[in-house]
């Protein structure tokens, strides 16, 4: 992946809970989170699917855009979620590197 940076959003599933982070290295913290390897909202939540990610050229760039985003009322979100993920799939293994 050439982009520097990425904002994604993490579900406990279709429609659950929802979490929106900001990341330089996306593959790994998608790993981070379905692992549960660092305790916090997403772990404690379930967060575990990679539903929606949107690339930057910089991860200042992506911060800039989670930061309202976190905001969003949760229509918005599943508005972006479902027009780039209509099935909810999980898209770690589409940005995962074997």
């Amino acid at each position: 992946m050439e982009d520097k940076g990425y904002v994604y959003i993490m579900a406990s599933g279709r429609n659950g809970t929802l979490y929106t982070g900001s990341a330089f290295d996306l593959a790994k913290r998608a790993w981070e989170h379905r692992n549960g390897v660092v305790d916090g909202f997403t772990k404690k939540y379930g967060c575990k699917l990679l539903v929606w990610y949107e690339p930057h050229s910089s991860l200042e760039a992506a911060r800039q855009r989670e930061r309202p985003m976190k905001e969003w009322q949760r229509a918005w979100k599943l508005r972006e979620i479902e027009g780039m993920n209509p099935e909810w799939e999980d898209l770690y293994d589409r940005i995962a590197t074997p």
